[in-house]
């Protein structure tokens, strides 16, 4: 039915997405039907009750309104119900489970979400809706990112969380200015260089180094989200929790890769008693589907809500995080509670470039992220992209040795400037990469590719790091109705982090394992050495995209390493193949970091194997598991989400 104030279909249910309550229902009868509701805002209350009135007392009735049918269907065969498409229950706010189906059918064929006011994609369907929730609202991008990054670290706890760290890129409506966020964990203080070697001077194998105490650094994720907040955001801090706080209570349905996570790690899982009890309920690993509550996690939730961050830094949170880690048994750690009363999230200027007509903004030391995007781009600037075409084996052995020659100098220079000196400006000086991108061999391999010499000034005494980064993470897009733009990167580094879960419901990043175990390489200092204090070097690369001084690009991606080449591809596809963002996200990946090619499996991938064997590379077909979440800026907003993970993109 429509009313005269409210003139859409089933003004009701609409209300249950839009509105604030905190309680809303009907009940029928025979000969009756209720709907009681409550809320918490008082504007809110008489929004509500005005269209109750109105929907009493001035109804737009028709007579085909009387002469509807409704029948439910249901699946015979309990089988297909199981296969079908994913229906995400239980979120507080009623989800339009049709808005939900639709996105999902968009991203299957690689169509993008559109919306004309604001936009959201997040790696799960509760994380999005919850930023919905809040942009929907009224709320700021800076807002719906609390909400979201919240319920990520209950629905997927593996990837992110308030144990781990973050980066984030803002864009500001009204000012134009771009500022990022660094939100990276700290190593303690009572860290040392040596803490990943044994007794022998040999490093520890990685595994033995991340299970416990030892790996964890200082977390950042939930003084980023309340520093961003406090900056751009508008709404009142507790009630962003409220998703969070509801499904951590009343439960949520485990993912696909949320269960084949565990099934994969539950060897690691299960070594450590509070991290079984929860992931391995009885020895078995969470089923896709299971209902999961975590009561610990609605704690820690509401008291961050009704405390703002003063527990986690200072308090009874922090006091559990310090337990935790030192009191492993086989692997204790050096965290101290002066570390987490100390830490404190440092606002840094972007790393930025021209390519072409656009400007790509990035995030800086001690993320290599933004750099290396930066560097990718430049070199790649030359060459006529859009001509070759994404199915051209040339076109892959050009974006792969521009790769390999940031990745030469990443592995050198880039680390915490705060500590080390970093040749930044060198490091993206026009001259100086168009050095670097002479150095490439069309059709051939480029052989002998080093770190250069980007200053003068500069003293090159660094050895090579060759520290694991593992696949993990996740990322947050959001475009609100403000033109703000918000690009997020958050991260516990491997999946499930350092494995140890705290008595507050949430695990602990595995951060310091970033660092090189090895303080010199041949006889070299290492940048990215463990040093106390130090923020770990990170892959992590949140990137907005501008032209003309406004975001047309909000994107980024989970993956390790990986993450700079899944940013650069997806970049590459929209601004010189004419792709849109669901396709961009989509498209097959060919990687090439330190001299091997890897190739995901696609329909084109063995001609494109056998041309780059013939060039001279070492090749290899994989899978990749890259989550990368993105927004394209128009005359509308377009959302698309990486078809190899769960994510989804909303907007209205």
């Amino acid at each position: 039915m429509c009313i005269r104030d409210s003139p859409v279909r089933d003004p009701f249910f609409m209300m249950i997405r839009r509105s604030l309550n905190t309680f809303m229902n009907a009940f029928t009868s025979s000969d009756w039907t209720a709907y009681p509701f409550a809320t918490q805002n008082e504007k809110d209350f008489h929004n509500l009750l005005s269209v109750y009135l109105d929907s009493s007392f001035f109804p737009n009735l028709d007579e085909l309104d009387f002469l509807q049918e409704g029948h439910r269907l249901e699946y015979s065969d309990n089988n297909i119900k199981d296969n079908s498409p994913e229906i995400f229950e239980g979120v507080s706010v009623e989800l339009d489970r049709l808005e939900i189906q639709e996105s999902l059918n968009l991203k299957e064929n690689g169509k993008s979400v559109s919306s004309k006011n604001w936009m959201i994609v997040t790696a799960n369907a509760y994380a999005s809706a919850a930023g919905a929730k809040i942009l929907q609202s009224g709320g700021t991008a800076a807002d719906a990112m609390v909400a979201a990054q919240s319920v990520l670290g209950l629905v997927e706890p593996e990837s992110s969380g308030i144990g781990g760290g973050s980066f984030l890129l803002w864009y500001d409506g009204v000012t134009g200015k771009i500022v990022t966020l660094d939100g990276r964990e700290t190593a303690p203080q009572n860290s040392t260089s040596n803490q990943f070697l044994k007794s022998d001077g040999t490093k520890m194998k990685f595994f033995d180094a991340v299970i416990g105490g030892l790996s964890v650094g200082t977390p950042g994720t939930l003084a980023l989200m309340f520093d961003a907040q406090k900056k751009w955001g508008n709404q009142n801090w507790e009630n962003l929790f409220d998703e969070a706080i509801f499904l951590s209570k009343n439960g949520f349905k485990v993912s696909k890769k949320l269960s084949s996570s565990i099934e994969r790690d539950k060897d690691r899982l299960s070594k450590i008693d509070k991290t079984k009890e929860y992931f391995l309920p009885n020895g078995n690993s969470l089923k896709h589907k299971q209902v999961l509550k975590n009561y610990a996690y609605a704690s820690t939730m509401q008291n961050i809500a009704n405390n703002n961050i003063e527990d986690f830094y200072k308090g009874s949170i922090a006091q559990d995080i310090v337990s935790t880690v030192k009191n492993h048994t086989k692997n204790p750690g050096f965290l101290e509670a002066e570390d987490l009363s100390n830490y404190n999230v440092i606002e840094r200027d972007p790393v930025c470039v021209n390519y072409k007509v656009y400007k790509i903004c990035g995030m800086g030391p001690p993320s290599s992220g933004g750099v290396a995007v930066a560097q990718i781009l430049k070199i790649l600037e030359p060459y006529d992209l859009q001509s070759l075409g994404y199915s051209n084996p040339i076109t892959w052995q050009i974006i792969g040795d521009a790769t390999r020659l940031a990745f030469a100098d990443r592995d050198r220079y880039l680390a915490d400037s705060d500590y080390v000196s970093v040749p930044l400006s060198g490091l993206l000086n026009d001259n100086y990469l168009v050095e670097r991108s002479n150095k490439i061999k069309v059709g051939t391999k480029t052989e002998n590719v080093t770190s250069g010499k980007p200053s003068n000034d500069f003293v090159y005494n660094y050895g090579i790091d060759n520290s694991l980064e593992l696949q993990s993470t996740t990322h947050i897009s959001i475009y609100d109705q403000y033109g703000n733009a918000l690009s997020m990167t958050s991260s516990i580094e491997n999946a499930f982090g350092s494995r140890l879960m705290t008595e507050s419901g949430f695990l602990l990043n595995n951060q310091l394992t970033d660092f090189s175990f090895n303080e010199r390489i041949d006889g070299k200092l290492i940048a990215n050495r463990l040093e106390p204090g130090k923020r770990p070097r990170s892959s992590m690369a949140p990137t907005i995209v501008l032209k003309d001084g406004r975001p047309i690009i909000i994107i980024g991606s989970p993956g390790g390493s990986n993450i700079i080449s899944f940013v650069v591809n997806s970049i590459i596809a929209l601004l010189e193949w004419d792709m849109n963002i669901q396709e961009a996200v989509s498209h097959p990946h060919a990687i090439n970091r330190w001299g091997k090619f890897e190739i995901e499996e696609s329909l084109y991938s063995s001609n494109l194997e056998n041309s780059l064997k013939a060039m001279g590379y070492d090749t290899k077909i994989r899978k990749y598991y890259s989550g990368l979440n993105g927004i394209y800026i128009d005359t509308e907003i377009y959302g698309g989400s990486d078809p190899r993970r769960e994510g989804i993109a909303l907007g209205n």
